[in-house]
């Protein structure tokens, strides 16, 4: 059974040690996804939705670019990184849902998956409070990794 990587072995919480690990390009690709009742999506228009705060899926692009540079701010054990690329879209799928696609990339000795998660979950969080005036039944659903490559093991799910 595998150990916990952010745990000591007196089984207290720890920051990873990567002094040792090789420096790689990595790159990791989360989707979520944000689901509207009828009210948010009427409001649709030309890919983006309208309000008296701005354009909302423009925004949280914005956002979770924002919020994947500072994810080390929010992960206690995040090692800070500087990003070499974070690229978020966002797209409304044949169910009239947000599709959330965050993309970070960095040449560092760890990877970037929590920074695509927070990028995707901030964009989703941020079309949330943007719209929260039309209804309160909206949803976000699904945070997953898609993607990771570089370091010691690559994921691609499904």
């Amino acid at each position: 059974m595998s150990k916990l990587s952010h745990i000591d072995e007196h089984n207290q919480p720890a920051m990873v040690d990567v002094s040792d690990k090789l420096a790689t390009l990595r790159e990791a690709h989360a989707r979520c996804y944000v689901e509207f009742p009828p009210e948010v999506s009427a409001r649709l228009i030309d890919g983006d939705i309208q309000t008296a705060k701005g354009q909302v899926f423009t925004t949280a692009i914005i956002a979770g670019v924002m919020g994947a540079k500072r994810t080390h701010e929010l992960i206690p054990f995040c090692h800070p990184l500087g990003l070499s690329n974070c690229k978020i879209e966002i797209h409304v799928d044949e169910d009239k849902r947000a599709v959330i696609d965050c993309h970070c990339r960095v040449h560092h000795r760890t990877g970037v998956e929590m920074e695509a998660l927070t990028g995707a979950s901030i964009a989703a969080l941020t079309i949330y409070d943007m719209c929260k005036a039309l209804s309160h039944h909206i949803r976000i659903t699904e945070v997953r990794l898609i993607e990771k490559t570089g370091g010691k093991q690559d994921f691609h799910g499904k």
